[in-house]
């Protein structure tokens, strides 16, 4: 098997790591991706992870807790996961480094980009903790930013839905389901795959992106080789 990319970006969301519970980490649905990683990376392909932290919170907002607040406790949740998925791609027999964008050196490094291309040079598996470290950026623009960053080939956007549809398909059954996109069109039809600053992000640096249910034991190996699943995104 040959594949595609030689360095990828996988993006997970938090919900992804919820399995069927939609809260906390499902234990066989972090074994599933972690033996996926293993697989991605026997073909000699590069793999950096960025995580979502929606699976312990959605950095919800109130008349009690301002956004800024609200976003750095989502970004703690985002590091929660990265060293559950350290543990479980290194149970598999795979070297990880979790670098964070906030600094906690007592669990990780912190995120300096040329270390972040020495290791995956060196055959690492490299996760990306705390979004940008900034509030008001989502996890999918830390995605696009350290795709950018450490010249990632593509983004493998792993979601619960298996694709890109013009609306939501579990409340309106005549969604459209897209197959190839230009970031101008989800931009300008306000599709919800990512927010708008990432797909921005990714338009003005040409970074491709796939989006693909998590869900199938082989979808990351198949989005890899380049399989005609879920939903192309290119300029």
């Amino acid at each position: 098997m040959e594949p595609k990319y030689k360095r990828i970006i996988l993006k997970i969301s938090g919900e992804a790591l919820a399995g069927e519970s939609r809260w906390g980490i499902n234990t066989e649905t972090v074994k599933n991706i972690a033996r996926q990683v293993k697989d991605v990376h026997s073909l000699g392909v590069q793999v950096a992870i960025v995580v979502g932290g929606g699976n312990f919170w959605r950095g919800r907002t109130s008349k009690d807790m301002d956004k800024a607040t609200a976003d750095y406790i989502g970004m703690l949740a985002t590091v929660m996961n990265s060293m559950a998925l350290q543990q479980a791609i290194e149970a598999v027999g795979l070297p990880t480094r979790v670098q964070t964008a906030i600094e906690m050196k007592e669990i990780a490094e912190p995120y300096i980009r040329r270390k972040a291309v020495h290791h995956l040079e060196g055959g690492k598996v490299v996760i990306f903790g705390a979004g940008t470290g900034n509030p008001f950026f989502s996890t999918d623009t830390a995605a696009a930013l350290r795709a950018a960053e450490i010249d990632a080939d593509i983004i493998l956007l792993a979601k619960n839905i298996d694709a890109v549809y013009s609306d939501d398909p579990a409340t309106n059954p005549d969604a459209v389901k897209y197959s190839k996109l230009t970031h101008f069109e989800v931009l300008e039809k306000d599709l919800k795959v990512m927010d708008s600053t990432a797909a921005s992000l990714c338009r003005d640096n040409d970074i491709d992106i796939h989006v693909f249910g998590i869900a199938g034991d082989d979808n990351i190996m198949r989005a890899v080789l380049g399989d005609d699943i879920g939903t192309i995104i290119k300029n």
